[in-house]
């Protein structure tokens, strides 16, 4: 950690920060500072770029300097996993970890709120009920496995996987097997159209689009994009184009998950409205 963070600790706010490389585009520090403000919560909430083999002691450094709690961003998000004494069901389950902080002994604990902030964004921000819906969700990574438990929580008629590598999808299946109906196939194998699509690969951020047959989107589809950029996402766009009802991307989930672990650490709700309104109108 910079000579600056290790001064910043020193001061009376409590220290918050979020860790990843790179870090520059990180919209956290803006999220979480607005989040203090409504709060009137005394905390700095800043941004740490860690050498990629460094990440370990980076984390340790920031706590060791009075530090209170840490957002992990790409590509730590499995090294916070292993880091962590203590793991939630939630974050033991989605192989990755997003939030740490410290308990009464000292020792790690780790959580994942992403798949919190998926559903929040859709059920609350959106009005999008998951309760009885056949779900499709697109990729078999990490982002996909990091919101799955929750999706389930919220009782889908069943949860399709759609990978290009249908092993991993798959595997994915079998691990949440038993908390309710997965099925698992490769793109091509979608022959029928889904109440709820979510886009859980990258090819957004490249301006790709992954193999996806039409028929998976009808008028009554609600499509929606983890990623998220200041324009429609290649996803949506196409998904329009197949006359989706709604499209939505991953901003309001960037903000929901935010805004979960806010909780974790200071026991505050904040309201996220004003804060997504802010992302969106000066993005």
């Amino acid at each position: 950690m910079s000579g600056n963070a290790k001064t910043a600790v020193n001061n009376t706010a409590d220290q918050y920060a979020v860790i990843g490389n790179p870090i520059h585009h990180s919209k956290s520090p803006k999220i979480h500072g607005e989040f203090a403000a409504q709060s009137g919560e005394q905390l700095e909430y800043s941004a740490i770029q860690a050498p990629l083999d460094e990440f370990s002691a980076t984390v340790k450094s920031f706590f060791d300097h009075g530090g209170k709690g840490l957002n992990i961003t790409v590509p730590f998000k499995e090294q916070a996993w292993s880091l962590s004494a203590q793991l939630s069901d939630r974050a033991k389950l989605a192989g990755a970890v997003n939030t740490l902080y410290q308990n009464d002994k000292g020792e790690i604990c780790g959580e994942n709120t992403d798949g919190i902030g998926l559903v929040r964004d859709l059920t609350e921000n959106h009005q999008v009920s998951l309760a009885g819906k056949r779900v499709l969700v697109l990729g078999a990574g990490g982002a996909v496995r990091g919101v799955l438990l929750p999706i389930l929580e919220q009782n889908p008629a069943s949860i399709t996987i759609a990978n290009r590598t249908v092993a991993k999808a798959e595997q994915l299946a079998e691990l949440f097997a038993g908390r309710g109906t997965l099925n698992a196939c490769g793109f091509s194998d979608l022959n029928d159209a889904f109440d709820i699509v979510i886009n859980g690969t990258s090819a957004s951020l490249q301006g790709d689009l992954p193999p996806l047959p039409e028929v998976i989107i009808s008028k009554a589809t609600v499509a929606y994009d983890m990623m998220y950029a200041p324009d429609k996402t290649i996803f949506n766009q196409w998904a329009e184009t197949q006359q989706a009802v709604k499209t939505f991307d991953g901003l309001g989930m960037l903000v929901e998950q935010a805004a979960e672990s806010f909780y974790i650490w200071r026991k505050q709700r904040v309201n996220t409205q004003p804060v997504l309104e802010m992302l969106r109108t000066f993005d």
